[in-house]
């Protein structure tokens, strides 16, 4: 019972653990200063020592450890050499192990990473913006359960009301608030002004899904509709937005230094090399076809690997291919070739340029992989610019950690 009562304290209590950290500390010092300390001395620290082993050992009151604990430091502080040195020493080495734990899991087992475009929906979300301004019976949370909206769903609310009647004439840059913490984006802002009122947004999203023909730092505004031409009253919503963070997953990096990824797994991968895609950054794609095999996609959105149609019982690919019906944003469409996205009036070459028709066929080069998303009106996948050397891939899809949603943990696959 003793036992199981000091674990407890030492699990729940800074003040057992701080104890327990002085005690090793001071008997490490006490053991190579022995020899050379006056006997009354040695004894003097080896009782305070044994006080707080017997405090500790007993599971006594955290006020009994805490003062057996003070008076330690005490003596020791008096009758040893170098405890401040050696404590902060202890406190170093302790911050300096712990960088090394989490890089030694970044770099070797686990590493987070974000999605932030929709490619891969609804497999695994990208960040979406929604407009409320169409759903007026809809309530912007406030106060604490805004809080809680963000924290376990990772929604944000941008909710502006009209102060003044008026037009919108400025939106000004994304910029840091305080200049000394431009590196903190929740320190950004940016304002604009309607009807002579300043307004102002705290932290705009800088990955916000842009589908218009406007800047970046406006994508905000287009997706809020905010029109400089239209005249505002007093009282109408200027914004009424919902920004849902894009899922944050963990990387497995350990299981492809055992075996090769398998044909239906997400994989992750560097895009260096890759043309007309960003260096230096990573994508996450689901694997359809290795070196050697040859590609096909039919009118019907199945793909054919080797002159074999993959259907709902290829592995990975059960919720792709139980569609019905045309093609849809962020639905389980199968996979468009560029003449079945032409008769869905897709201007030609926009989704599948390496693969015009069905009769095209792609052959994957020795140590190369192909990748396609799972959105297949949108994604920016091997359709466009096709194979990449296996090397590149850094690990597989292991789970989403947040924000809390019906794909959270592993069921994503």
């Amino acid at each position: 019972m003793k036992l199981a009562r000091g674990i407890w304290h030492w699990l729940t209590s800074r003040t057992v653990r701080q104890a327990v950290d002085q005690h090793r500390i001071v008997r490490r010092l006490h053991a190579y200063q022995h020899d050379r300390l006056p006997p009354e001395n040695a004894a003097e620290v080896q009782r305070a020592l044994d006080d707080l082993r017997h405090a500790l050992a007993t599971a006594e009151s955290l006020t009994a450890i805490h003062a057996c604990s003070e008076r330690l430091k005490s003596v020791a502080t008096l009758r040893l050499d170098g405890l401040s040195r050696r404590l902060h020493r202890e406190s170093l080495e302790l911050v300096v192990m712990a960088c090394v734990v989490v890089l030694a899991a970044r770099t070797f087992f686990l590493q987070p990473m974000t999605i932030p475009s929709g490619s891969m929906q609804p497999t695994l979300y990208g960040i979406t913006v929604e407009n409320l301004q169409s759903s007026p019976d809809v309530a912007v949370p406030t106060g604490l359960s805004r809080l809680i909206e963000w924290l376990v769903h990772g929604r944000r609310y941008f909710h502006f009301v009209a102060k003044t009647d008026g037009q919108l004439t400025w939106i000004g840059p994304v910029e840091p608030a305080f200049p000394w913490l431009w590196f903190v984006p929740i320190c950004h802002k940016q304002d604009f002004v309607v009807g002579g009122t300043r307004y102002r947004i705290w932290s705009p999203p800088p990955e916000i899904p842009n589908p218009f023909p406007s800047p970046q730092d406006r994508a905000i505004f287009a997706h809020a509709r905010l029109d400089p031409n239209r005249h505002y009253r007093t009282g109408e919503d200027l914004m009424k937005l919902v920004c849902t963070a894009g899922d944050r997953v963990l990387v497995d990096r350990l299981t492809y230094n055992f075996r090769r990824p398998r044909r239906g797994e997400i994989i992750v991968f560097r895009t260096t090399g890759i043309t007309n895609v960003q260096e230096g950054t990573y994508f996450m794609k689901r694997l359809v076809a290795t070196g050697g095999e040859r590609v096909r996609i039919g009118n019907d959105r199945h793909l054919v690997i080797n002159g074999v149609r993959l259907d709902t019982d290829t592995p990975g690919f059960d919720q792709i291919y139980s569609f019905s019906g045309p093609p849809r944003d962020s639905r389980y469409s199968g996979h468009m070739n560029d003449a079945t996205a032409r008769r869905y009036r897709i201007r030609p070459g926009t989704v599948a340029p390496r693969f015009p028709s069905e009769r095209t066929e792609f052959v994957v080069r020795r140590g190369h992989c192909l990748v396609m998303g799972d959105n297949t009106l949108t994604s920016l996948d091997g359709r466009r610019w096709g194979d990449f050397r296996a090397e590149l891939v850094i690990g597989r899809f292991w789970m989403v950690y947040w924000p809390i949603s019906v794909r959270t943990g592993w069921s994503a696959h």
